[in-house]
């Protein structure tokens, strides 16, 4: 499961001195492990010579060679699932992290500093971090949601300790300590959820609890933690399962996604239309890439067309026999769309991925732009 806490160690790292290994690969579904070893094996081939570079030090020599003798190890215990691998490895400070992405990258290997953390970061950002707490008077327990479900925190709220407690004393101040010690409760729950997303570490909460409980416990949330609701649930946390509870919040977590989408989508067609930093459609999608000018591309889920790529200039197309650009020639792809993806990574842009059924579909994709696109060049 891909946590907070280990995303942070990545880009706060730092090699002091030490080279790190950012390398990132492709898991397709249905090909042949032998075939990912060596496309693996084809990244570590590049980087094998600094190994034995006079200029590096005796300790970072070490160092890199281990980190490439830790991905070949890996490759022979290979468990990953499709979409990508990215790993991150600097044997002489102690680093080493596989992240599975849930989105296809290109291959690529950096040695540097620091990790390169920009491909990783593009592809986890198009997906929510959720905060999920179930709580009622008594108790309270939260997980995060981000590609699974982990727990990270319980409560015990205090409880008048016996149902006997009451009987010498009035009834109506027996129920007034019990909704006392209930606020606190939830007061509690409330101010340690409030310091978590003070953190930095989740973009939504997700609530649930008996249903005529519900309302008094998001009364203690504050204004911030209200507006990051997701949606609530009824359930009794005495007895749920956890499946169930995975199975709630992920429903809601699902909705809130394809609800951002419509909005997202929306609101690019409004900005193209009255003029705006927004283009739509494949080919003006692709003079945006070309020159950098992509913010935030959205891209319809599953969406594919051929078309050709200059490596030398980065000159993106439908279709043509030399770049523009450079005048070389450029190389043909089964997917253009994939390598637009890849180029607004590349220049620190944002992806969104869209599944719901919006008027993307029609376009197949549309961006957010960072500056005017210059006039199309005559047919």
């Amino acid at each position: 499961m891909v946590t907070a806490e280990t995303i942070d160690r990545i880009i706060r790292f730092h090699g002091d001195g030490l080279p790190v290994v950012s390398l990132y690969s492709p898991v397709d579904p249905g090909a042949r492990r032998q075939d990912r070893r060596a496309r693996v094996s084809s990244l570590l081939h590049r980087i094998r010579p600094l190994a034995r570079d006079s200029e590096l030090g005796g300790e970072a020599r070490m160092s890199l060679r281990t980190d490439i003798e830790r991905v070949e190890n890996a490759l022979g215990e290979e468990h990953w699932p499709p979409g990508s691998i990215a790993i991150f490895s600097c044997a002489g400070r102690d680093l080493y992290e596989e992240v599975p992405l849930p989105r296809r990258v290109r291959d690529r290997v950096v040695v540097d500093a620091t990790p390169w953390a920009r491909p990783m970061l593009a592809v986890l950002d198009e997906y929510h971090r959720a905060c999920v707490v179930v709580a009622d008077k008594r108790s309270a327990r939260v997980w995060e949601m981000y590609f699974g479900l982990r727990e990270v925190g319980k409560f015990a709220g205090r409880m008048l300790r016996k149902p006997s407690y009451a009987a010498g004393l009035a009834e109506d101040r027996a129920r007034n300590r019990a909704d006392e010690l209930g606020r606190r409760h939830y007061r509690r729950v409330a101010e340690a959820l409030d310091e978590l997303f003070r953190a930095g570490r989740y973009d939504l909460l997700i609530v649930g609890g008996h249903d005529h409980e519900l309302p008094q416990f998001l009364e203690f949330l504050t204004h911030d933690l209200r507006t990051r609701v997701a949606g609530t649930f009824g359930i009794d946390p005495a007895t749920a399962p956890v499946a169930e509870i995975r199975a709630r919040a992920g429903a809601i977590a699902d909705r809130y996604e394809r609800d951002q989408e419509h909005d997202l989508v929306s609101h690019v067609f409004e900005k193209a239309g009255s003029g705006g930093l927004a283009a739509l459609g494949l080919d003006d999608c692709l003079r945006a890439g070309t020159v950098a000018a992509i913010r935030t591309l959205l891209a319809q889920e599953g969406a594919a067309v051929p078309g050709v790529v200059c490596d030398e200039s980065g000159w993106l197309a439908r279709s043509g026999d030399v770049c523009p650009l450079c005048g070389k020639t450029p190389r043909r792809t089964p997917d253009v769309i994939d390598e637009l993806v890849q180029a607004v990574i590349d220049e620190d842009g944002s992806v969104k991925h869209v599944e719901a059924g919006t008027k993307l579909a029609d376009r197949a994709v549309a961006a957010y732009l960072r500056f005017p696109l210059p006039p199309s060049p005559p047919a």
